[in-house]
């Protein structure tokens, strides 16, 4: 078990657009989804992008929150994904990152979109999320594109510390920025 370090927001690494894996045997793969879910597990998130460890691979996992059990963590691994929205509905949600700790964004997300990528056995995957499995699949992509969420803010105000988020945003006024 290895926990990798989680490359933080300044960080050129984290702004910079990944590279595909073109042959899925010069990396070991295995091994960087083994370290990269244990790193994820262990800082509490529910996505990590290759570039987030410092790796410029087009690759990340994710927990898959649709399917997630009392006693088993379904972990997702997707490698040199393309996702495509399914509806132009959107919606608006606070959203966290390991690369940026201890703070919250609004920020505006497709509600339901489809993605297709493979797996680590190079099979083609093909599939569609919705809600929060949607949002966390999005939100994993950007990385890859050196997106971070904070630039997709639904409104300027709409960013803060968690704590202050909890307090002065979600509890005492459950409304959006004006």
């Amino acid at each position: 078990m290895a926990i990798l370090k989680i490359a933080k927001l300044g960080h050129p690494i984290l702004v910079k657009k990944t590279n595909e894996i073109n042959n899925l045997n010069e990396v070991d793969l295995k091994k960087i989804v083994f370290d990269m879910s244990e790193t994820m597990l262990d800082a509490n998130g529910i996505g990590l992008a290759a570039p987030q460890v410092h790796l410029s691979h087009r690759m990340f996992l994710y927990r898959n929150p649709d399917i997630e059990e009392a006693v088993k963590i379904n972990i997702s691994v997707l490698i040199n994904p393309l996702i495509e929205n399914i509806s132009n509905e959107t919606e608006d949600d606070w959203e966290g990152c390991l690369s940026i700790p201890g703070m919250l964004g609004l920020v505006k997300r497709y509600k339901h979109i489809k993605y297709t990528a493979l797996d680590l056995n190079g099979k083609q995957i093909v599939g569609e999320a919705e809600g929060l499995h949607a949002r966390v699949i999005q939100h994993e992509f950007d990385h890859l594109n050196g997106i971070l969420y904070i630039s997709r803010l639904s409104h300027k105000k709409a960013f803060g510390y968690s704590e202050e988020i909890e307090k002065f945003w979600k509890k005492a006024t459950n409304e959006k920025p004006k």
